[in-house]
């Protein structure tokens, strides 16, 4: 059996390093669709990829250009596919409608025809968000829930999901849709609420700062460790059809345990250093999203494996050790598997 070929969007991020690592770790042959301006900044772009980088193929090319990814896939025709690459920041998408719905939706769209056209036989995966069912109609959220998003992100991650299924069912390719909920990590964007506390935990225990200005502390989501959840999104594409998921541990927590948590975890009281913020608030507010990953559990045999404490101590863990703060060692867990978590 030739050796498979998969191409990642969005592999500078978060979940396309986690990807990129599991790929690996499985005897793939590993592309990447990269901007220009990565490779040419690499030290700081590609910072997420540096303990693997000799081992992938990064391709220069844009999401917002047609012909640039019509050449990408011509050069790789990949078996696999998975399309990360988004505006994925929620707040900003109210600051630039424009750009957020241009970017998600045409790039989605530009993939999808060039993997029909070059690579038909390739096996496709969207990434889907809990952002959008937004002002859920039930809970928790499942594959039949309604859409109803509260952003732009939100409505371009929507339409990004009815392309997919449309490229399924009008052309039968194997295009599936991963419905992710919240899914952090110490390789979380430091503007993400999860990574700005675990952050400013560290600066404030390092001295550096004095205080965290935040939103709406009683937001609820479904935190899992994203690299539980790039095992989800491979597990869909070895399936023998293809389907949509809702990948969630099915727990809910608010933004206020999340901050207490990581605060503890440093020896401090978040209600010391934290400080309520209007200008945090979304002009449309998601209260609480949670999924039912039932489906999941029963057809990927998927299941989150890091819990909600882990999570939180990894990263805290991280940014401390960055800031040169040691802090106690989380109880119960080897070192070399709370070691790996932090990475």
């Amino acid at each position: 059996m030739s050796q498979r070929k998969a191409l990642i969007t969005g592999i500078t991020g978060q979940d396309g390093s986690y990807l990129a690592e599991l790929l690996l770790s499985r005897g793939y042959e590993v592309h990447g669709l990269v901007r220009r301006v990565a490779l040419q900044d690499s030290t700081h772009r590609l910072v997420r990829l540096a303990g693997f980088l000799d081992k992938i193929k990064l391709h220069a090319g844009s999401l917002e250009s047609f012909p640039s990814i019509y050449q990408i896939l011509s050069k790789v025709r990949p078996d696999e596919c998975y399309h990360l690459a988004a505006q994925s920041f929620v707040s900003y998408s109210f600051d630039d409608e424009f750009s957020t719905l241009n970017s998600n939706i045409n790039g989605t769209h530009y993939l999808l025809a060039a993997v029909k056209d070059l690579a038909p036989q390739c096996r496709f995966y969207f990434a889907g968000s809990s952002e959008m069912f937004g002002k859920a109609v039930e809970v928790p959220q499942r594959e039949t829930t309604r859409f109803h998003p509260r952003s732009a992100y939100g409505i371009s991650k929507v339409a990004g999901f009815e392309l997919t299924r449309n490229y399924r069912e009008a052309y039968q390719m194997f295009a599936c849709n991963g419905i992710l909920f919240n899914h952090e990590s110490p390789r979380r964007g430091f503007e993400f609420v999860t990574r700005k506390i675990s952050s400013h935990v560290a600066r404030i225990a390092a001295g550096k700062a004095t205080e965290l200005r935040m939103g709406n502390l009683s937001a609820k989501r479904d935190w899992g460790h994203a690299r539980d959840y790039v095992e989800a999104m491979w597990r869909m594409l070895q399936r023998d059809h293809p389907d949509d998921y809702v990948i969630a541990t099915g727990v809910t927590h608010s933004v206020q345990e999340f901050a207490d948590l990581a605060f503890k975890y440093a020896g401090l009281d978040y209600r010391d250093y934290i400080v309520t913020d209007k200008e945090y608030y979304r002009p449309a507010e998601v209260d609480l999203l949670v999924g039912d990953p039932a489906k999941a559990h029963a057809e990927l045999g998927w299941r989150h494996t890091v819990g909600f404490e882990e999570l939180v101590y990894a990263m805290v863990a991280n940014d401390c050790a960055a800031a040169g703060v040691e802090i106690a060692a989380y109880p119960g867990v080897p070192a070399e598997t709370q070691a790996v978590l932090a990475r």
